[in-house]
Protein backbone atom coordinates (compact mmCIF):
# COMPACT_ATOMS: atom_id res chain seq x y z
CA UNK A 1 0.00 0.00 0.00
CA UNK A 2 3.08 2.49 0.88
CA UNK A 3 6.25 2.17 0.01
CA UNK A 4 9.81 4.29 -0.12
CA UNK A 5 12.29 3.21 -3.02
CA UNK A 6 15.92 4.01 -2.17
CA UNK A 7 14.60 7.48 -0.54
CA UNK A 8 17.36 10.17 0.60
CA UNK A 9 16.72 13.47 2.31
CA UNK A 10 18.73 16.45 3.83
CA UNK A 11 17.39 19.54 5.58
CA UNK A 12 19.16 22.40 3.78
CA UNK A 13 18.51 26.15 3.49
CA UNK A 14 15.67 25.39 0.91
CA UNK A 15 14.19 23.42 3.24
CA UNK A 16 13.75 25.94 6.06
CA UNK A 17 10.30 27.31 6.70
CA UNK A 18 8.24 25.71 3.87
CA UNK A 19 4.58 25.43 3.92
CA UNK A 20 3.38 20.93 5.06
CA UNK A 21 0.31 22.55 2.27
CA UNK A 22 2.60 23.24 -0.38
CA UNK A 23 1.46 21.59 -3.56
CA UNK A 24 3.22 18.52 -5.57
CA UNK A 25 5.89 20.79 -7.07
CA UNK A 26 7.06 23.17 -4.36
CA UNK A 27 7.13 20.55 -1.20
CA UNK A 28 10.24 21.01 0.93
CA UNK A 29 13.11 18.86 0.04
CA UNK A 30 13.14 18.32 -3.56
CA UNK A 31 16.26 19.00 -5.38
CA UNK A 32 20.28 19.19 -4.88
CA UNK A 33 21.24 17.98 -1.13
CA UNK A 34 25.22 19.32 -1.28
CA UNK A 35 25.76 21.45 1.93
CA UNK A 36 22.48 19.81 3.43
CA UNK A 37 22.44 17.80 6.52
CA UNK A 38 21.86 14.19 5.57
CA UNK A 39 19.10 12.97 7.86
CA UNK A 40 18.05 9.65 5.61
CA UNK A 41 20.31 7.83 2.78
CA UNK A 42 18.93 5.33 0.76
CA UNK A 43 15.64 3.84 3.16
CA UNK A 44 13.26 1.48 1.14
CA UNK A 45 10.29 0.11 3.08
CA UNK A 46 6.98 -1.37 2.48
CA UNK A 47 3.95 -0.97 4.59
CA UNK A 48 0.92 -3.65 3.83
CA UNK A 49 -2.18 -2.69 3.50
CA UNK A 50 -3.93 -3.64 7.03
CA UNK A 51 -0.41 -3.68 9.06
CA UNK A 52 0.83 -2.18 12.32
CA UNK A 53 3.68 -1.22 11.62
CA UNK A 54 6.52 0.50 13.97
CA UNK A 55 9.40 2.65 13.43
CA UNK A 56 12.09 2.49 16.24
CA UNK A 57 15.74 4.60 16.15
CA UNK A 58 17.35 6.63 18.98
CA UNK A 59 17.02 10.80 18.67
CA UNK A 60 18.46 12.03 15.34
CA UNK A 61 17.89 8.85 13.37
CA UNK A 62 15.40 10.14 10.86
CA UNK A 63 12.34 8.32 12.35
CA UNK A 64 9.95 12.28 12.22
CA UNK A 65 11.69 13.13 8.82
CA UNK A 66 10.79 9.31 7.49
CA UNK A 67 7.14 9.93 8.57
CA UNK A 68 6.85 13.62 6.85
CA UNK A 69 7.97 11.67 3.36
CA UNK A 70 5.78 9.06 3.75
CA UNK A 71 2.51 11.35 4.33
CA UNK A 72 4.03 13.45 1.38
CA UNK A 73 4.72 16.54 3.70
CA UNK A 74 8.36 16.71 2.64
CA UNK A 75 9.43 15.14 -0.96
CA UNK A 76 12.51 13.02 -1.22
CA UNK A 77 15.86 15.09 -2.47
CA UNK A 78 16.17 11.09 -4.26
CA UNK A 79 14.00 8.15 -4.75
CA UNK A 80 10.13 7.80 -4.30
CA UNK A 81 7.30 7.05 -2.46
CA UNK A 82 4.67 5.41 -3.81
CA UNK A 83 0.96 4.95 -2.46
CA UNK A 84 -0.33 1.90 -4.65
CA UNK A 85 0.85 2.95 -7.85
CA UNK A 86 0.98 6.30 -7.36
CA UNK A 87 3.43 8.83 -6.64
CA UNK A 88 3.07 10.70 -3.32
CA UNK A 89 4.68 13.69 -4.86
CA UNK A 90 2.14 13.29 -7.58
CA UNK A 91 -0.73 13.89 -5.65
CA UNK A 92 -2.39 17.11 -4.08
CA UNK A 93 -3.02 17.86 -0.84
CA UNK A 94 -6.61 16.87 -0.71
CA UNK A 95 -5.83 13.57 -2.37
CA UNK A 96 -3.70 12.76 0.09
CA UNK A 97 -5.30 13.67 3.03
CA UNK A 98 -8.14 11.88 1.65
CA UNK A 99 -5.49 8.30 1.93
CA UNK A 100 -3.59 9.41 4.83
CA UNK A 101 -4.01 10.96 7.95
CA UNK A 102 -1.01 12.21 10.39
CA UNK A 103 -1.59 11.97 14.03
CA UNK A 104 1.75 14.48 15.50
CA UNK A 105 3.19 14.24 19.22
CA UNK A 106 1.81 17.18 20.46
CA UNK A 107 -1.01 19.68 19.20
CA UNK A 108 -1.14 22.86 19.79
CA UNK A 109 -4.24 25.11 18.66
CA UNK A 110 -4.52 28.89 17.81
CA UNK A 111 -8.04 29.53 18.81
CA UNK A 112 -10.34 27.77 21.11
CA UNK A 113 -11.77 24.75 19.49
CA UNK A 114 -14.59 22.36 21.12
CA UNK A 115 -13.85 18.66 20.24
CA UNK A 116 -16.64 18.38 18.30
CA UNK A 117 -15.01 21.13 15.63
CA UNK A 118 -11.42 19.58 15.99
CA UNK A 119 -13.04 16.36 15.04
CA UNK A 120 -14.93 17.81 12.00
CA UNK A 121 -11.83 19.22 10.67
CA UNK A 122 -10.86 15.74 9.69
CA UNK A 123 -13.81 15.80 7.07
CA UNK A 124 -11.97 19.20 5.33
CA UNK A 125 -10.52 17.40 2.76
CA UNK A 126 -14.10 15.67 1.67
CA UNK A 127 -15.82 19.10 1.52
CA UNK A 128 -15.78 21.75 -1.64
CA UNK A 129 -15.38 25.16 -2.03
CA UNK A 130 -17.08 27.07 0.55
CA UNK A 131 -19.06 23.61 1.57
CA UNK A 132 -20.14 23.29 5.17
CA UNK A 133 -19.95 20.35 6.99
CA UNK A 134 -23.76 18.92 6.33
CA UNK A 135 -25.64 15.77 8.52
CA UNK A 136 -23.35 12.94 7.21
CA UNK A 137 -20.30 14.32 8.56
CA UNK A 138 -21.70 15.42 11.59
CA UNK A 139 -22.29 11.62 11.68
CA UNK A 140 -18.98 10.21 10.56
CA UNK A 141 -17.34 12.92 13.25
CA UNK A 142 -19.16 11.04 15.75
CA UNK A 143 -18.87 7.48 14.78
CA UNK A 144 -15.06 8.35 15.00
CA UNK A 145 -15.70 9.99 18.26
CA UNK A 146 -17.49 7.00 19.75
CA UNK A 147 -14.76 4.33 18.16
CA UNK A 148 -11.89 6.51 20.37
CA UNK A 149 -14.38 6.59 23.64
CA UNK A 150 -14.46 10.29 23.83
CA UNK A 151 -18.20 11.02 22.21
CA UNK A 152 -19.16 12.10 25.82
CA UNK A 153 -16.83 15.00 25.17
CA UNK A 154 -18.08 16.21 22.30
CA UNK A 155 -19.24 19.57 23.44
CA UNK A 156 -16.07 20.07 25.93
CA UNK A 157 -13.17 22.26 24.85
CA UNK A 158 -10.07 20.69 23.26
CA UNK A 159 -8.06 22.60 25.81
CA UNK A 160 -9.38 21.07 28.82
CA UNK A 161 -8.67 18.22 28.22
CA UNK A 162 -6.13 15.69 29.50
CA UNK A 163 -3.23 14.55 27.79
CA UNK A 164 -4.80 11.32 26.96
CA UNK A 165 -7.95 12.53 25.80
CA UNK A 166 -6.22 15.35 23.38
CA UNK A 167 -4.21 12.05 22.04
CA UNK A 168 -7.71 9.72 21.64
CA UNK A 169 -9.74 13.33 20.11
CA UNK A 170 -6.73 13.70 17.65
CA UNK A 171 -7.01 10.14 16.62
CA UNK A 172 -10.42 10.41 16.30
CA UNK A 173 -9.67 13.42 13.71
CA UNK A 174 -7.67 11.53 11.41
CA UNK A 175 -10.27 8.47 11.42
CA UNK A 176 -12.81 11.40 10.76
CA UNK A 177 -10.65 11.73 7.52
CA UNK A 178 -11.69 8.13 6.56
CA UNK A 179 -8.41 7.78 5.47
CA UNK A 180 -7.29 3.69 5.64
CA UNK A 181 -3.73 4.67 6.86
CA UNK A 182 -2.65 6.28 10.15
CA UNK A 183 0.72 7.92 10.39
CA UNK A 184 1.26 8.52 14.29
CA UNK A 185 4.61 10.31 15.44
CA UNK A 186 5.27 9.02 19.38
CA UNK A 187 1.66 8.71 19.85
CA UNK A 188 2.11 7.99 23.71
CA UNK A 189 4.81 10.21 24.26
CA UNK A 190 3.91 12.23 27.46
CA UNK A 191 1.06 10.13 28.73
CA UNK A 192 1.06 8.49 32.22
CA UNK A 193 0.70 4.96 32.22
CA UNK A 194 -2.91 4.44 32.17
CA UNK A 195 -3.33 6.54 28.60
CA UNK A 196 -0.36 4.88 27.33
CA UNK A 197 -2.27 1.58 27.68
CA UNK A 198 -5.82 3.08 26.67
CA UNK A 199 -4.20 4.49 23.57
CA UNK A 200 -2.50 0.99 22.56
CA UNK A 201 -5.49 -0.76 23.29
CA UNK A 202 -6.97 1.96 20.38
CA UNK A 203 -4.57 1.59 17.87
CA UNK A 204 -5.00 -2.40 18.23
CA UNK A 205 -8.63 -2.17 17.74
CA UNK A 206 -8.24 0.22 14.59
CA UNK A 207 -6.00 -1.85 13.19
CA UNK A 208 -7.84 -5.33 13.97
CA UNK A 209 -11.98 -4.19 14.14
CA UNK A 210 -11.53 -1.35 11.36
CA UNK A 211 -8.91 -2.79 9.27
CA UNK A 212 -6.78 0.55 9.03
CA UNK A 213 -3.62 0.09 8.23
CA UNK A 214 -0.93 2.08 11.40
CA UNK A 215 2.39 3.06 11.33
CA UNK A 216 3.82 4.00 14.67
CA UNK A 217 6.81 6.00 15.23
CA UNK A 218 8.01 5.39 18.73
CA UNK A 219 10.77 5.43 21.73
CA UNK A 220 8.68 3.13 23.47
CA UNK A 221 10.22 -0.07 22.62
CA UNK A 222 7.70 -2.00 25.01
CA UNK A 223 4.92 -0.30 23.26
CA UNK A 224 6.28 -1.65 20.07
CA UNK A 225 6.95 -5.35 21.33
CA UNK A 226 3.41 -5.78 22.64
CA UNK A 227 1.79 -3.49 19.90
CA UNK A 228 3.26 -4.40 16.52
CA UNK A 229 3.72 -6.84 14.31
CA UNK A 230 6.62 -5.73 12.36
CA UNK A 231 9.52 -2.82 12.85
CA UNK A 232 11.57 -1.18 10.68
CA UNK A 233 14.85 -0.31 13.08
CA UNK A 234 16.68 2.86 11.58
CA UNK A 235 20.14 4.00 12.79
CA UNK A 236 21.94 6.55 11.51
CA UNK A 237 19.51 7.57 8.04
CA UNK A 238 19.75 3.84 7.00
CA UNK A 239 17.77 0.82 7.70
CA UNK A 240 19.79 -1.33 10.15
CA UNK A 241 17.04 -4.00 10.34
CA UNK A 242 12.96 -4.97 9.02
CA UNK A 243 11.01 -8.03 9.46
CA UNK A 244 8.58 -9.48 11.99
CA UNK A 245 8.55 -8.15 15.98
CA UNK A 246 9.86 -11.05 17.67
CA UNK A 247 12.68 -11.17 14.53
CA UNK A 248 13.78 -7.27 14.62
CA UNK A 249 13.46 -6.45 18.12
CA UNK A 250 16.75 -8.35 19.87
CA UNK A 251 19.37 -7.05 22.46
CA UNK A 252 22.14 -6.84 19.61
CA UNK A 253 19.91 -4.82 17.99
CA UNK A 254 19.00 -2.66 20.69
CA UNK A 255 22.73 -2.47 21.61
CA UNK A 256 23.40 -0.89 18.44
CA UNK A 257 20.68 1.88 18.19
CA UNK A 258 20.85 2.94 21.73
CA UNK A 259 23.88 1.67 23.12
CA UNK A 260 22.48 -0.37 26.07
CA UNK A 261 22.62 -3.85 27.03
CA UNK A 262 19.05 -4.92 27.44
CA UNK A 263 16.90 -8.43 28.39
CA UNK A 264 14.53 -9.09 25.38
CA UNK A 265 12.37 -12.19 26.67
CA UNK A 266 8.40 -13.29 25.60
CA UNK A 267 6.08 -12.42 28.72
CA UNK A 268 4.80 -15.40 30.60
CA UNK A 269 1.42 -13.68 31.08
CA UNK A 270 1.09 -11.43 27.67
CA UNK A 271 2.65 -13.31 25.86
CA UNK A 272 4.90 -10.86 23.67
CA UNK A 273 8.33 -9.30 23.88
CA UNK A 274 9.49 -7.46 26.57
CA UNK A 275 12.84 -5.44 26.89
CA UNK A 276 14.37 -4.36 29.80
CA UNK A 277 17.43 -2.43 29.91
CA UNK A 278 20.44 -3.44 32.07
CA UNK A 279 23.57 -0.92 31.38
CA UNK A 280 24.40 1.57 29.12
CA UNK A 281 27.46 0.21 26.84
CA UNK A 282 29.14 2.04 23.48
CA UNK A 283 26.92 1.86 20.74
CA UNK A 284 28.01 0.41 17.78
Amino acid sequence: MLRADNVTFGYGPDTRGQSPFAGPAQRAGAGDVSGAALVLDGVSLAIPSGGLVGILGPNGSGKTTLLRLLSGTLRPSSGRVWLDDTAVDALSRRDLARRIAVVPQETHLSFDYSVMEMVLMGRHPHLGLFEVEGPRDLAIARDALAATGTGHLEARQFDTLSGGEKQRVVIAAALAQAAGLLLLDEPTASLDLGYQLEVAGLLHHLNEDRGVTLVVSTHDLNLAASLCRHLILLHKGRVLAAGATEEVLTSEHIQTLYGVEADVRVHDETGHLTVVPIRRRARR
